[in-house]
């Protein structure tokens, strides 16, 4: 399958002294979203109201993660009235705070999120001054008691010839569909992965159009018992919960996660090699650059001067950041950086962290050729023109790939611009 084409970075052909100094920005793979996410507009339920059920509103349905497609190459949406059933006439038709007062930890509600406004369309929706299609995603997953519903709304999109497409890397997408997939999907997988309180263990309500959860205070349910179950029998009043130290002032337990890791094209001393290393479960020959999790208090420079010594023993000098690409498996910032060795610093050592098979130095010229005929993803094929046995390396939509070709192509040049 064709490798897809980048996105374009924001304002390509405009000139600055930033362009003329530092070159053109780089746009990699799930990034470049078509989408204005007007986030403070998440909210304002009056907005959500009218977004929900315009005729240009798109909805990106999720089942499992995986997204409704027509094909690997190309996303399918439903409209209001596809999810109507399922939805309600309008889950924004109370303010948060209401919401919130009746909040009913028995009653499992369809995650669904406000991803934003497509503003090239141009007889979208208009609320003061912002104008375009509203998109949303929706999980459609059947469980609980909402799945009759949801099997409802499958069994119409299979009528007509969708379906949900597995995988773990959705990469055949063209760049701005792939740039909505990856937001829908990671702030899916948020949601999915943090029904209770990570401080009180008690159940939490999807506010703020999908992005934030809170822990209410109160529960309409009269019993514990599981989040969706087919029973909810309402008190008269609601019951308080235990105290909470994500209802006091603003806390990161209540907003998505984002994990930020480095990954690292690193050149050698005389600028005439970089750093390739390769994990048992790849297919044999595939090797890729470096990469690590920023652990706390640690700067995106030291991260990289410690992932890189941990795993192969090499000891790094200057370390540039490059670019960066949102990875939605499930919510990393992969922050990529160029570095290069200290004199003397370039022996592989590979017996502090057992994670890498093999690590080895590798001259840029085999390196050029293994980008113009070795990529592609794990354990599908190269392109015309490889010799089995040669240097097999990621696919262009992966960052590591951005790295390799900026290093091969002169970053470390006097004269060179990103």
């Amino acid at each position: 399958m064709p490798q897809p084409e980048l996105p374009e970075p924001a304002y390509p052909d405009i000139d600055s002294m930033l362009t003329r100094k530092f070159g053109r920005e780089v746009a990699n793979y799930f990034s470049g979203s078509p989408l204005n996410r007007v986030s403070f507009l998440r909210t304002d339920h009056t907005f959500l109201s009218a977004a929900l059920r315009h005729p240009t509103t798109s909805f990106l349905l999720f089942n499992n993660l995986n997204p409704l497609a027509k094909d690997p190459t190309k996303l399918a949406y439903a409209s209001y009235q596809d999810v109507r059933a399922l939805i309600g006439d309008d889950p924004y038709g109370k303010s948060e705070k209401e919401l919130i007062a009746e909040y009913n930890s028995t009653r499992l509600i369809p995650q669904l999120i406000f991803l934003g406004l497509d503003e090239k369309h141009k007889q979208g929706l208009e609320w003061n001054v912002y104008n375009g299609a509203p998109y949303f995603a929706l999980d459609v997953t059947p469980r609980g008691s909402i799945e009759e519903a949801v099997k409802g709304v499958i069994k119409e999109m299979e009528s007509r010839g969708l379906s949900f497409v597995e995988g773990r890397m959705h990469m055949s997408l063209p760049a701005p569909e792939a740039a909505i997939y990856a937001q829908a999907r990671a702030l899916l997988d948020w949601n999915a992965r943090n029904p209770f309180c990570g401080q009180c263990g008690q159940p939490t309500f999807s506010i703020n159009a999908g992005t934030k959860r809170t822990c209410p205070p109160t529960d309409m349910a009269s019993l514990p018992t599981t989040i969706g179950s087919a029973t909810s029998a309402l008190p008269s009043n609601p019951s308080e919960r235990p105290p909470c130290a994500t209802r006091k002032g603003i806390s990161n337990l209540s907003f998505p996660r984002t994990d930020p890791t480095v990954i690292m094209a690193v050149v050698s001393h005389d600028a005439q090699r970089v750093l390739l290393g390769r994990q048992k479960r790849w297919p044999p020959f595939w090797y890729s650059t470096l990469a690590g999790f920023v652990e706390p208090a640690e700067s995106v420079e030291e991260a990289v001067r410690r992932e890189v010594w941990e795993e192969s023993g090499v000891t790094l000098g200057r370390v540039v950041i490059h670019s960066t690409q949102p990875w939605p498996y499930p919510a990393n910032l992969m922050i990529g950086a160029i570095a290069q060795t200290i004199a003397g610093g370039e022996e592989i050592v590979l017996k502090h962290d057992p994670e890498l098979e093999d690590a080895k130095w590798v001259n840029f010229d085999e390196v050029s050729e293994a980008l113009k005929v070795g990529t592609s993803g794990l354990g599908e094929p190269a392109a015309e023109g490889y010799k089995e046995g040669n240097l097999r390396l990621p696919p262009r939509t992966a960052i590591a790939n951005q790295l390799l070709h900026a290093v091969v192509g002169g970053f470390l040049g006097g004269e060179h611009k990103m």
